[in-house]
């Protein structure tokens, strides 16, 4: 006769301690199983779901430097570099992104977005809201970000096991204000899933989907933990509990125990010429995490490249992201190093895409928060001690690149002046990007969600698909 030893047995609760050291309270457990016992299906969605990849590139990366060069300006202005021709007559670009003039065709470069905050932390919270923030500083959202919105919108009809939003940077980077990813109103349960670390490395694993060391000392083995899971669930869907469960925390137990899931971050899955395609470093193999976790269903997947190689020191000269300041980096000593990285990660992930049919269906985005000055400064570094060039925030014109979702391509939206100090055609803000991405994603925003107090507040208060990016009728 078995005798009642309370909801847990000892054993559970040594389980769960287990499952608390992967950043779970027993609370937490108890609102995140359901979705494994639901049996949604893992793998390749509906070719109609659509997905997006969003690259970021803190700092901000100079417009003449990379997709809006001015080989006539003075000196002082044009920089080192020059242009080179592409696949696509009339579109030029830096001569150290070989890789990607090949592929032009595939992708659109928007030179006339800009706005008015300098600071990397109102710029950040201006571009990753779509909203104005009530402070130009600092990086705490007091709005939603992009990545929260996509969450509440999306949650209902995210069938896949993975998070509606999943977020990729370097060890260290990983709170949520670091990159104004804060989802103010809308509450903790839609923040992105962070993967954290660098993915070229040869011991990198994603952290929360496998067992610690310290839980391997205090368990026999982790299928042990597993089966004294699936037993938890098997009781706790006969109480009925599972139904009550929020689905943010059920999708959270479903990567920690569906095979579907941890092979989707799988990197080992892919074959080393694959690997090799995107470039052995953290650029390319977040690329390649990005192209496979929009494969697997999560229809929004942020992509931070800051430091190409965060295993090797950076070179003199050089500096962490793309704030190029002379007191920070050589301008041009820093692209020489951080280009052809940046280069072949995103040719490869443009061209994976298309060769593997997934154009349509996933958009690719690779922006900065602002552009740099279109005059160069010349200040004593703080690393190399010697004058050198950089450049300083410019808010007022960027440039931005996209790719895929069956977007028109092969084109320029937008032109500045003779020295991209400013748009003379077609004057965007990121509030117009985001109108297109949600058009992408199905979502409506004109549409409001509402706020803890139950406001309605509007998913983007203003801005309008980019038209001349949006397929042609009947195409």
């Amino acid at each position: 006769m078995n005798s009642c030893s309370g909801p847990l047995s000892r054993r559970s609760f040594l389980e769960l301690g287990g499952i608390s050291a992967l950043g779970l309270g027993l609370s937490d457990f108890l609102r995140l199983r359901s979705l494994a016992a639901s049996g949604a299906p893992l793998g390749i969605p509906n070719t109609q779901d659509k997905a997006v990849i969003f690259v970021w590139l803190p700092g901000g990366p100079s417009q003449l430097d990379t997709y809006d060069m001015k080989p006539d300006a003075p000196s002082e202005f044009r920089g080192d570099f020059r242009p080179i021709r592409t696949n696509v007559p009339g579109i030029d670009i830096c001569e150290l992104f070989p890789r990607q003039a090949k592929v032009a065709d595939r992708f659109t470069l928007v030179r006339s977005v800009c706005h008015d905050f300098s600071d990397h932390g109102g710029a950040h919270k201006r571009f990753m809201t779509g909203r104005i923030p009530a402070t130009p500083t600092e990086f705490v959202n007091d709005a939603p970000a992009v990545t929260s919105i996509v969450s509440r919108a999306l949650e209902a009809r995210q069938k896949s096991g993975l998070p509606a939003c999943i977020t990729g940077v370097d060890d260290g980077r990983s709170h949520i204000d670091v990159f104004s990813l804060g989802p103010s109103y809308l509450g903790t349960s839609h923040t992105p899933f962070m993967v954290v670390g660098d993915p070229s490395a040869p011991n990198f694993k994603v952290q929360n989907l496998s067992l610690t060391p310290d839980m391997a000392t205090r368990m026999e083995d982790r299928s042990h933990l597993l089966s004294g899971m699936d037993r938890l669930r098997r009781d706790l869907d006969s109480s009925g509990l599972m139904e009550s469960m929020d689905q943010f925390s059920q999708r959270a137990v479903t990567m920690l125990t569906h095979a579907g899931v941890q092979k989707a971050f799988d990197l080992q899955q892919e074959t080393p010429a694959t690997r090799e395609r995107y470039g052995w470093n953290a650029y390319g193999q977040r690329g390649l995490l990005a192209r496979r976790l929009v494969e697997a269903g999560c229809p929004f997947v942020t992509m931070v490249w800051e430091n190409p190689f965060p295993s090797k020191p950076i070179p003199a000269g050089c500096t962490y992201n793309w704030d190029s300041h002379a007191v920070n980096c050589h301008i041009f000593e820093d692209s020489k190093w951080r280009f052809p990285a940046y280069d072949q990660a995103v040719a490869a992930l443009i061209e994976d895409l298309y060769d593997r049919g997934l154009d349509q269906r996933v958009l690719l985005v690779v922006t900065g928060e602002f552009g740099r000055t279109p005059r160069l400064e010349r200040v004593k570094g703080s690393q190399t001690g010697v004058m050198q060039p950089g450049r300083d925030h410019w808010p007022q014109a960027m440039s931005l690149l996209v790719s895929g979702g069956g977007m028109r391509t092969g084109q320029i939206v937008g032109a500045t002046n003779a020295r991209a100090e400013y748009p003379t055609e077609r004057l965007l803000s990121p509030n117009d990007l985001w109108a297109t991405v949600y058009r992408h994603l199905g979502i409506d925003a004109s549409e409001s969600i509402l706020d803890l107090g139950g406001r309605p507040m509007p998913i983007l208060p203003f801005g309008k698909p980019i038209e001349e990016l949006l397929p042609r009728v009947g195409a």
